[in-house]
Protein backbone atom coordinates (compact mmCIF):
# COMPACT_ATOMS: atom_id res chain seq x y z
CA UNK A 1 0.00 0.00 0.00
CA UNK A 2 1.05 3.28 -0.87
CA UNK A 3 0.71 6.41 1.34
CA UNK A 4 -1.64 8.21 -1.20
CA UNK A 5 -3.52 4.46 -1.22
CA UNK A 6 -3.94 4.64 2.55
CA UNK A 7 -5.46 8.33 2.86
CA UNK A 8 -7.70 7.28 0.42
CA UNK A 9 -9.23 4.39 1.95
CA UNK A 10 -9.27 6.86 5.44
CA UNK A 11 -10.97 9.61 3.27
CA UNK A 12 -13.46 6.76 2.00
CA UNK A 13 -14.06 5.54 6.01
CA UNK A 14 -14.69 9.19 6.74
CA UNK A 15 -17.06 9.36 3.93
CA UNK A 16 -19.02 6.31 4.54
CA UNK A 17 -18.31 5.59 1.00
CA UNK A 18 -17.38 2.13 -0.38
CA UNK A 19 -14.96 2.26 -3.48
CA UNK A 20 -17.71 0.67 -6.09
CA UNK A 21 -19.92 4.13 -4.99
CA UNK A 22 -16.94 6.35 -5.24
CA UNK A 23 -15.24 4.89 -8.97
CA UNK A 24 -19.03 5.22 -10.26
CA UNK A 25 -19.04 8.79 -8.75
CA UNK A 26 -15.71 9.86 -10.43
CA UNK A 27 -16.05 7.66 -13.25
CA UNK A 28 -13.53 5.44 -12.77
CA UNK A 29 -13.31 1.49 -12.86
CA UNK A 30 -13.44 0.18 -9.25
CA UNK A 31 -10.30 -1.92 -10.37
CA UNK A 32 -8.51 0.98 -10.98
CA UNK A 33 -9.23 2.75 -7.17
CA UNK A 34 -8.72 -0.78 -5.77
CA UNK A 35 -5.30 -0.90 -7.37
CA UNK A 36 -4.65 2.32 -6.64
CA UNK A 37 -5.42 2.40 -3.09
CA UNK A 38 -3.63 -1.26 -3.02
CA UNK A 39 0.15 0.23 -4.15
CA UNK A 40 -0.36 -1.89 -7.45
CA UNK A 41 -0.52 1.91 -9.71
CA UNK A 42 1.77 4.68 -10.02
CA UNK A 43 1.31 7.99 -8.90
CA UNK A 44 -1.80 9.42 -10.07
CA UNK A 45 -2.52 12.33 -12.58
CA UNK A 46 -2.95 15.50 -11.82
CA UNK A 47 -6.10 15.46 -13.16
CA UNK A 48 -7.56 12.32 -11.73
CA UNK A 49 -6.00 14.22 -8.16
CA UNK A 50 -8.23 17.28 -8.67
CA UNK A 51 -11.35 14.76 -9.01
CA UNK A 52 -10.41 13.14 -5.35
CA UNK A 53 -9.89 17.01 -4.12
CA UNK A 54 -13.20 18.07 -5.00
CA UNK A 55 -14.94 14.60 -4.38
CA UNK A 56 -13.95 14.60 -0.45
CA UNK A 57 -14.48 18.67 -0.83
CA UNK A 58 -10.58 18.87 0.60
CA UNK A 59 -9.09 22.48 1.03
CA UNK A 60 -6.02 24.17 1.51
CA UNK A 61 -3.47 22.26 3.63
CA UNK A 62 -5.21 18.94 3.54
CA UNK A 63 -5.20 19.44 -0.63
CA UNK A 64 -1.57 19.58 -0.33
CA UNK A 65 -0.74 16.94 1.92
CA UNK A 66 -2.54 14.54 -0.50
CA UNK A 67 -1.06 16.02 -3.22
CA UNK A 68 2.52 15.34 -1.28
CA UNK A 69 1.34 12.02 -0.48
CA UNK A 70 0.58 11.31 -4.07
CA UNK A 71 3.78 12.29 -5.44
CA UNK A 72 5.44 9.82 -2.45
CA UNK A 73 3.40 6.66 -3.37
CA UNK A 74 5.37 5.54 -5.90
CA UNK A 75 5.58 1.94 -6.36
CA UNK A 76 8.78 0.73 -7.45
CA UNK A 77 11.27 2.97 -6.77
CA UNK A 78 14.70 3.16 -8.74
CA UNK A 79 17.88 5.21 -6.98
CA UNK A 80 20.79 6.10 -9.28
CA UNK A 81 23.69 6.40 -8.00
CA UNK A 82 26.02 6.38 -11.07
CA UNK A 83 27.36 9.56 -9.92
CA UNK A 84 27.36 9.22 -6.20
CA UNK A 85 29.81 7.88 -3.35
CA UNK A 86 30.37 4.76 -1.98
CA UNK A 87 28.56 5.33 0.87
CA UNK A 88 25.76 6.98 -0.89
CA UNK A 89 25.66 3.22 -2.96
CA UNK A 90 26.13 1.10 -0.17
CA UNK A 91 22.99 2.75 1.78
CA UNK A 92 20.75 2.61 -1.12
CA UNK A 93 21.49 -0.92 -1.29
CA UNK A 94 21.25 -1.98 2.09
CA UNK A 95 17.61 0.14 1.93
CA UNK A 96 16.59 -1.96 -0.66
CA UNK A 97 17.60 -5.29 0.67
CA UNK A 98 16.16 -4.35 4.04
CA UNK A 99 13.40 -2.52 4.06
CA UNK A 100 10.73 -5.38 3.64
CA UNK A 101 12.31 -6.51 7.55
CA UNK A 102 11.38 -3.02 9.20
CA UNK A 103 8.49 -2.27 10.62
CA UNK A 104 6.10 0.64 9.73
CA UNK A 105 7.33 2.43 13.01
CA UNK A 106 11.29 1.92 12.28
CA UNK A 107 10.34 3.24 8.55
CA UNK A 108 8.69 6.19 9.89
CA UNK A 109 11.73 6.60 12.01
CA UNK A 110 13.89 6.04 9.42
CA UNK A 111 12.45 8.77 7.13
CA UNK A 112 11.86 11.48 9.66
CA UNK A 113 15.95 10.98 10.33
CA UNK A 114 16.71 11.39 6.70
CA UNK A 115 14.14 14.60 6.56
CA UNK A 116 15.45 16.05 9.05
CA UNK A 117 19.34 15.73 7.71
CA UNK A 118 18.37 16.29 4.43
CA UNK A 119 17.26 19.89 5.16
CA UNK A 120 19.88 21.57 7.18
Amino acid sequence: MTPFGLKMRELRAKKNVNQKQMASDLKISAAYLSALERGHRGIPSWQFLQRVIGYFNIIWDEAEGLQKLAATSHTRVIVDTENLSASATNLANCLAGEVAKLSDEECDELTDKIIKLTSK
